[in-house]
């Protein structure tokens, strides 16, 4: 490798807006996040399907459920 031209990769701490922190190494600075895996309703199991205008059950009849 050459030297003098990559950036320093250094420890870093990601903090959540839930208070989970996580270790890791980057080559960015220390970051506050919005959402994490331990707050985001996707992995949390608590995701609600917002059904606007009857779309959800639009696509159940088009598509159906066998």
């Amino acid at each position: 490798m050459k030297k003098d031209i990559h950036p320093d990769y250094k420890e870093t701490t990601f903090t959540c807006a839930c208070g989970a922190v996580y270790e890791t190494k980057s080559t960015i600075d220390s970051r506050n996040i919005d959402i994490c895996s331990n707050c985001h309703p996707f992995f949390t199991g608590k995701q609600k399907l917002m059904d606007s205008a009857g779309k959800v059950e639009k696509f159940k009849r088009r598509y159906g459920q066998k």
